[in-house]
């Protein structure tokens, strides 16, 4: 067996916590002999939960915080004066080499603070982007950014064009990835001040797959795979996909119910309709990593339930294998 990926899990952090972020933990532990899991919470609490579970205790270990940061709290306030919080201290596990990557449903704001103030960005990158994997009718895309810059700058979304091309082609095997930007049009002409100044310096980078502008109704279909844009527009399209996701499943299950010869045609599709819906479950991909950091943070939806968490510590262990922050501060020197 080969040295295990060390991940720190914020056990207190997300609306399930900490029961789902716990089971979560313990699949993927059960899941992946190369992963090794310290949840950072309050230790009885956690003790308790893990109670209900067989797991193995040199694989799953508990650090102490007494401390919690809520989603009404100032982010930067809240890192600085919370020294023994979940977040704090397992995020500063990350930094003093102890764990490989860090993984929390809580705070986003508290997450991307503690992100850059205690891990720090890698030297040359601007701004550190949240980067999700949506899926699509082809796969799934690299939204970036989808909420840690809301007034980003052109030279911004270049770096999260390089980035995000990097991500893709290592983390999810997709050679030579496509590369949008978000516009409301796809002529070059085209969306407001930031697009237009972007486009053209997207345009001439050597190292991306540069195919234009990419309107937000075409996102769903997958014509690109990696979907530039600033935290603003990412952040409503990111709602507005789960948003309405959610809506049209809510739909489609009361259809199916409504007469007794459609509840036939549902239990005879039904097969087929689960693995529709489970290719249409952004909750496969894990969680949104943000990158451009000295060591790997992924935030998960706070409404994260057991399966997402386990999908997000795993896919730490290829992000870690596939060495994705030196392939980004390898790139970054190359076009300095």
């Amino acid at each position: 067996m080969q040295k295990a990926i060390t991940i720190a899990v914020d056990a207190m952090g997300g609306d399930n916590a900490p029961k789902e972020i716990v089971k979560g933990a313990v699949l993927a532990v059960q899941d992946n002999e190369d992963i090794k899991v310290i949840l950072v919470g309050q230790e009885d609490i956690i003790l308790k939960e893990l109670g209900g579970y067989e797991y193995d205790n040199e694989r799953i270990i508990i650090v102490n915080a007494v401390e919690t940061i809520s989603n009404n709290e100032s982010p930067v306030l809240a890192i600085r004066r919370k020294k023994n919080s979940s977040i704090v201290v397992a995020l500063n596990l990350v930094k003093a080499g102890e764990a490989d990557a860090f993984v929390s449903a809580g705070s986003t704001g508290a997450v991307l603070a503690g992100g850059q103030l205690i891990i720090g960005r890698i030297k040359g990158v601007e701004r550190p982007p949240l980067a999700p994997v949506i899926p699509t009718i082809n796969g799934a895309s690299l939204l970036i950014d989808c909420g840690a810059n809301v007034d980003a700058r052109p030279s911004h979304l270049v770096q999260f064009a390089k980035m995000g091309s990097i991500y893709m082609e290592n983390v999810l095997g997709i050679k030579n990835p496509r590369v949008a930007i978000v516009n409301i049009g796809a002529e070059e002409e085209k969306g407001n001040a930031l697009v237009k100044e972007t486009f053209p310096l997207l345009k001439d980078l050597p190292d991306i797959n540069f195919i234009g502008s990419i309107e937000a109704r075409d996102i769903p279909y997958g014509y690109a795979d990696v979907i530039v844009c600033e935290a603003f527009v990412g952040n409503v399209i990111l709602k507005l996909y789960e948003g309405l996701g959610m809506a049209l499943i809510k739909k489609v299950k009361e259809g199916l119910k409504s007469t007794v010869r459609s509840t036939i045609g549902a239990l005879l599709s039904k097969s087929a309709l689960k693995k529709t819906l489970k290719d249409f479950d952004s909750s496969q991909y894990g969680g949104a990593p943000l990158l451009g950091l000295k060591g790997l943070v992924v935030k998960t939806h706070g409404s994260s339930k057991s399966n997402e968490i386990r999908n997000s510590i795993i896919q730490c262990v290829t992000f870690t294998e596939q060495k994705i922050r030196e392939k980004i501060e390898e790139n970054l020197k190359e076009t300095e």
